[in-house]
């Protein structure tokens, strides 16, 4: 988890985003397969209006998943709050990779479609010794107090942790292991603790369907909660986003996804090595 975030913006619009399936149309959603064919989604590559926006065409699986990475640009991405990807995050071999030794600009990224109410995603990630990173859903590029900048995506997203559980000290912290890989952070632990090590590729696949959702590591479920419910708050409160502790940060989360709740899918950078390939979503 970034602890502090540096970022000057002028008014901060929020995006609507549409997408539309092509033929053949998707008769599956959840549960059931879908008919293989193309997704033509927008994606807002202007931060500081007037937005622009880039139209990709995607392929469909026989599952209803699409790639939202293509292996080899960056199409559809670009940094948070920013209006193209850092320079630090590259793409090798098929894989988005934070390059930590990199000169140049770091930043959490994001695929910038906002998804939701129902949908989920699934990544497979590799993070270096001693690595630190996360995957977030339902961010929101949400404005401060001042309207000076915008606030850190991880106090308005949900977080699925990403870490080396043998070598980072975040794995003990925390309470009952809730910071180690695939936990909600700071929340709720994934159990079993099924993560391969550092330099190993890891699978992730997250669900989330009328506010319940679900964290699989490797093909395993390894947590379940329900958003927007007295639970979430519940969670919350005992945690460093309580509202004693963090009001803003409590009150972002406790909305996450906003009024539409939707939001982007994003990648930390904690200023580590990680690699991310594979991603894909399925609109439920």
């Amino acid at each position: 988890m970034k602890k502090n975030i540096i970022l000057l913006f002028a008014l901060l619009p929020l995006c609507s985003l549409s997408a539309k399936v092509t033929a053949p149309s998707l008769a599956g959603r959840a549960g059931g397969e879908s008919k293989s064919g193309t997704i033509s989604i927008v994606c807002s590559q202007g931060f500081q209006g007037p937005e622009l926006w880039d139209r990709l065409e995607l392929p469909v699986d026989k599952k209803g998943f699409f790639p939202i990475f293509d292996g080899q640009t960056f199409a559809g991405w670009r940094g948070y709050a920013k209006t193209y990807v850092p320079s630090k995050w590259k793409v090798e071999d098929g894989c988005i990779h934070l390059d930590s030794k990199a000169k140049g600009e770091g930043g959490d990224i994001i695929f910038a479609h906002q998804f939701g109410p129902d949908f989920e995603f699934e990544m497979e990630w590799k993070i270096a010794e001693g690595g630190n990173s996360g995957i977030f859903y339902l961010a929101r590029e949400v404005a401060n107090a001042e309207r000076t900048g915008v606030e850190p995506i991880y106090i308005s997203a949900p977080e699925c942790q990403v870490l080396d559980n043998e070598r980072h000290p975040d794995a003990k912290l925390g309470k009952d292991n809730n910071r180690q890989s695939s936990s909600l952070y700071d929340m709720i632990p994934a159990k079993p603790q099924n993560a391969k090590p550092a330099g190993q590729w890891n699978k992730v696949r997250i669900r989330v369907k009328d506010g319940h959702v679900q964290h699989f590591q490797n093909d395993v479920e390894v947590l379940s909660y329900d958003l927007w419910t007295p639970e979430w708050t519940a969670l919350l409160q005992d945690s460093k986003f309580s509202e004693k502790a963090w009001p803003r940060a409590f009150d972002l989360l406790n909305n996450c996804g906003g009024p539409e709740r939707k939001g982007f899918i994003g990648m930390q950078d904690h200023g580590d090595d990680v690699w991310y390939r594979n991603i894909k979503v399925k609109e439920l």
